[in-house]
This record gives structure tokens, sequence and C-alpha cells, in this order.
């Protein structure tokens, strides 16, 4: 014979409360922090490729890397990337992210090296006279520059897309105003950031030298932009001030 004891009104009206509340708790959580749909490789793969085309654009007395040998190492790099994941990011492999390194780790350096051989040019006056050249090859480094670094916030980011899409890094390294309890309230349902909001950060970054509306927290992001503003000023102003001294 069942001698277990009926629950009373009271247990009953706990469990039902409890319950409801665990069935809404997910909307008390950040859009930004819920696992979501994957994101698209498209606009990574359409920046990838200008950066790979604007280093072509570069003249050769700028450069230390041979041309076509990098970038060829760089698309077939890309190759594998967009055979894992075509049209989106839905398989995430230790192949997949150590590639996607390797790739923007040799445009970085390439485009890094190509700055300091234009600055040093400018400075000991062995650099062309020709204005065109001399502005066309600081435009390229300046603009693969903000490319280049835009990649890496949106892939270092919590861990990557596939950690931001599962939801299981709740820190993060960027703190865009979306995420603010304040402001979160006017950002759309579902809203979480994607590639064109880091590429953003990166041309505020070398416009303004400096954060503007989204804040680096961890101590990489910080050292990045501290990099990519360092790499741009100078281009920019060496490359500037001796165009105008030509056309002068």
């Amino acid at each position: 014979m069942d001698t277990t004891p009926e629950p009373s009104a009271a247990v009953d009206e706990f469990v039902k409360r409890a319950e409801r509340l665990a069935s809404g708790a997910e909307r008390h959580i950040p859009s930004w922090l819920r696992p979501g749909d994957p994101e698209s490789r498209l606009p990574v793969l359409a920046a990838l490729i200008v950066a790979i085309t604007l280093q072509l654009l570069i003249s050769r007395r700028y450069t230390l890397v041979p041309r076509w040998p990098l970038v060829v190492l760089e698309v077939l790099l890309l190759a594998v990337l967009v055979v894992l994941n075509p049209l989106r990011l839905t398989r995430s492999t230790l192949l997949g992210k150590y590639v996607t390194w390797v790739l923007l780790g040799a445009i970085t350096v390439d485009n890094t090296l190509s700055a300091i051989v234009l600055d040093a040019r400018i400075i000991s006056g062995e650099v062309s006279n020709d204005a065109a050249l001399l502005l066309g090859s600081g435009a390229a480094i300046f603009i693969t520059n903000i490319i280049v670094f835009g990649i890496w916030y949106w892939e270092l980011d919590r861990g990557g897309p596939f950690a931001r899409r599962a939801g299981t890094r709740p820190y993060p390294d960027f703190l865009f105003p979306q995420m603010g309890p304040d402001t979160a309230k006017l950002a759309r349902p579902g809203w979480r950031p994607t590639f064109v909001d880091y590429l953003y950060v990166s041309i505020t970054n070398v416009m303004a030298f400096s954060p503007t509306d989204t804040m680096p927290l961890s101590r990489w992001a910080k050292m990045m932009m501290t990099v990519q503003a360092m790499v741009a000023l100078s281009t920019a102003g060496l490359v500037i001030a001796r165009a105008v001294n030509v056309l002068g």
C-alpha cells in the first residue's frame, strides 16, 4: 500500500511558479549572450579578397615579401576556409581556426612590414617622387590595416564567431553600446555583434586613433588597437606630408 503523502496545494503552487520563472528566464538574458544562428561567411570573405588584392597594389619598392608567392599562399588558405564553411559559419574545426590565424597573420605581418619600409624610406628621403605611386601604396597599406584588424577583432572577441553563436563565453572583449544596461533596450531584438560591427570598430580606431563608442575591455584588445593606431598614424601622417611636399 502506497503511503506517500499527496503534495499540498502550497507545494503545487510553488512548483508551478518555479516552472513559470524558469520558462521566462531566457528573456532576462541579453540577446548577445544567447545561442544564435550561424553568421554569414560572405562579408568576411569579401573583406579578405579586398585585403589580398590591395597587397598587389603596394609598390614592390615598399615591400619585403615577394608578392605572388604570398598571394598564392593566402588564396589557398582562403579556399580551405570556404570549403569548410561555404556560405554560413556552421562548422567549427581546429583546421579552420588555425588556417584563419595563419592567413590573418600573413596579411598582418606583410602589411606592417610594408608600412615600416614605407615610413623608413620617407624619413631617409629614399621614397619615390611620384605622388600617385606614394599615395596609392600608402592608401593600400592604410585600408588593409583597417580590414585585417577588423577581422582579428571579429575572430578573437569572446572566442570567435562560433563561441559567440554558442553563447559559451559570458565576458566580452569589446563592449558595444547595445550591451550597456541603459542602451540595450534601444537595440533590436536578437541583436549580437557581427563582422560589420567589428569592421566599424577598426575604422573608427584608425580615424580617431582611439576607441569611440565601443570600448576594449581585455588587455589583448587594448594592445591590438594600440598597434593598429600606431601603424595607421605613422603611415597616414608621413605619406600625406611627403605627398604634399612633392606636389608643392
